[in-house]
């Protein structure tokens, strides 16, 4: 930060340096056209005058042309004769000479002002880039206080036993390397943490860092991918060679796909861009490494799928470990660790927390737990209690709920009612294990006219019927729309549910193998092999599966127009129902009708 604005504080001087001498010199140029014109004498002319004693002062120079003032202060100009004994002459008619150059001396000055204001401008332009390229060649890795490292522990981390396991015989690696290096076994080179964000990469690394007692050094995937060619090589050079004066330690790359993508062969002149560069570097560094010198490199990503084969071969990065969204048993322990320096009311039961909070992150969980708490805090309470957990988790889902909503016209209020309740009635019938803890009506700030909130139990695996059961529930509100105000009254509140539809079919049908027609085929492995012709047909098929999902959404609703009545109605008195009575209402006798 101290470097940037050192850059910006050098550019300002230069352009400013680069005014004062434009406006000297313009000053200068003024003045010096700004005098009154010299009279144009002829030798004879200019002899007359010193006669008769006219001529008060005249300048000697080796130029073709002398010039002069007469007694009266008019400035003239005349033939320099070049003889011998003309200054005596002059002398002699009582005429002060000077042998010097004064014209000259002002083109001089004005050709230095010309040159320093090129010179000025060039530097003010070219300084700060360069500057900024030399800082550039520099690294700076991020390295938290001994204090800071010694707190962060493997006990800090709730959640991600799994990944805790893996990462916890490293200490003792990085402790003790002579200890594996009597067997012959080495220090796995790097470890590689992969999964959704918010889970808790960078928490673990730094806790692997905290338990070895080791300095941790923390730098980003984007420090290294510059727009002058050479520099992040450079910086990763410059860091290894950091990491290898300190001795044990632990270097951690964050988002580490920004360098480590695919590599497609560089450009089309057989040159290599900035991105293979670095990644070169970096796979050259890891290569280089004493194999039980005691540092170990971490790096994090959200997208293993995308990183290079050579960044993941045996001797780079030697372990990949998933660190996954937690189950309900971590999402406790996440919960109990995030409230410990909270004021949580004793009836706060954060085991059903953890149960409602269905595919949450941990900085998801510690999100929720801090909108909780400034909920409390707002209205002075003593403590953070379950409706302020519960405000704070349909915030973090929908967003805060809109307080003025005098400008929703009540056609519009009836349409969003019927849109939910098709959401939840559907989920009921079909996916009865699913909770439909939440049906609003009320708009939220993220642009929302309402929502189902629609929570799936914990699974390992999603089954084919879930995934299909997904894409009904998510067209339910569409269906409900059409069947209440007819086809030509379907409105745009279900555009995200087609998507979120569209993304589950298509990933049916392209990656699991889902479809009779499709066939067990991952189409994305035939389009990286250039068979380009299956697109057609792949759009098709999941056209066909969707409209068959749409009918099916259209027939069970018709079939209980009662209850979706029901449910509408009681949307538009309460604006909110809870749990208990959805299911009051669902459970009640339903007519059949037709969509």
């Amino acid at each position: 930060m101290k470097r940037v604005r050192y850059i910006k504080n050098k550019r300002v001087l230069a352009i400013l340096l680069v005014i004062v001498i434009a406006a000297a010199a313009i000053a200068l140029f003024y003045n010096y056209n700004s005098r009154p014109q010299p009279r144009e004498m002829t030798y004879g002319q200019f002899l007359d005058s010193a006669k008769a004693g006219k001529v008060d002062k005249i300048y000697l120079s080796n130029d073709a042309r002398i010039s002069g003032n007469l007694k009266d202060g008019t400035p003239f100009i005349t033939d320099n004769p070049r003889t011998e004994g003309f200054k005596e002459q002059m002398l002699l008619y009582n005429v002060k000479v000077e042998e010097k150059q004064a014209t000259a001396w002002g083109n001089i000055i004005m050709f230095g002002m010309l040159g320093g204001l090129l010179i000025a401008a060039f530097f003010a332009i070219r300084g700060p880039q360069a500057q900024a390229q030399n800082g550039l060649n520099t690294v700076s890795p991020v390295k938290p206080k001994d204090e800071d490292i010694s707190v962060v522990k493997f006990d800090s981390v709730a959640g991600n036993q799994e990944a805790k396991e893996s990462l916890a015989e490293l200490v003792d690696f990085i402790k003790e390397p002579e200890k594996y290096a009597k067997y012959g076994a080495r220090i796995p080179r790097g470890v590689i943490l992969y999964g959704p964000p918010g889970t808790g990469k960078t928490l673990l690394a730094r806790a692997l860092a905290g338990e070895a007692g080791v300095p941790f050094y923390a730098v980003s995937g984007s420090d290294f991918v510059q727009m002058y060619v050479g520099v992040g090589a450079a910086r990763i050079r410059s860091l290894f060679k950091k990491a290898r004066e300190q001795g044990k330690c632990v270097i951690f790359i964050d988002e580490i796909d920004a360098l480590g993508k695919k590599r497609n062969g560089g450009r089309m002149d057989g040159g290599s861009d900035e991105r293979d560069q670095t990644l070169n570097a970096l796979l050259a560094e890891m290569s280089g490494f004493n194999e039980n010198q005691g540092i170990v490199i971490m790096a994090a990503t959200n997208r293993l799928d995308v990183l290079d084969e050579a960044l993941l071969r045996p001797g780079r990065f030697d372990r990949q470990i998933e660190v996954g969204l937690p189950d309900v048993n971590g999402r406790h322990k996440i919960l109990k660790l995030h409230s410990g320096n909270k004021p949580i009311a004793p009836e706060v039961d954060l085991w059903k927390v953890a149960q409602q909070t269905v595919y949450f992150s941990g900085a998801q969980l510690e999100s929720m737990l801090n909108e909780a708490a400034i909920i409390a805090a707002k209205r002075d309470a003593e403590s953070i209690e379950m409706s302020d957990i519960d405000k704070a988790f349909y915030t973090v889902i929908a967003g805060a709920e809109k307080t003025d909503r005098s400008a929703i016209s009540e056609i519009d209020r009836k349409i969003t009612a019927y849109h939910e309740a098709g959401h939840a009635l559907v989920t009921k019938l079909i996916a009865p294990e699913n909770r439909v803890s939440k049906v609003t009506i009320i708009p939220s700030t993220r642009g929302a006219g309402g929502f189902s909130m629609n929570i799936p139990p914990d699974r390992m695996y999603q089954r084919k019927a879930d995934m299909e059961n997904q894409i009904r529930i998510a067209m339910a509100g569409r269906a409900a729309e059409e069947l209440v105000f007819g086809e030509d009254n379907i409105t745009t509140g279900a555009s995200n549910d087609i998507e979120q539809a569209t993304n589950i079919v298509l990933a049916l049908v392209k990656r699991f193998g889902m479809s009779a027609k499709g066939g067990l085929l991952n189409y994305d492995v035939l389009y990286n092999n250039s068979l380009q012709s299956i697109g057609a047909e792949l759009v098709d098929e999941c056209k066909r599966l969707m409209d068959g999902f749409y009918k099916d959404v259209c027939n069970l609703l018709g079939e209980h127009r009662f209850t979706l009545d029901h449910l509408a109605h009681a949307l538009l008195q309460k604006e909110t129902l809870g749990e208990e009575e959805i299911d009051a209402i669902v459970k009640g006798k339903a007519t059949a009708l037709s969509c």
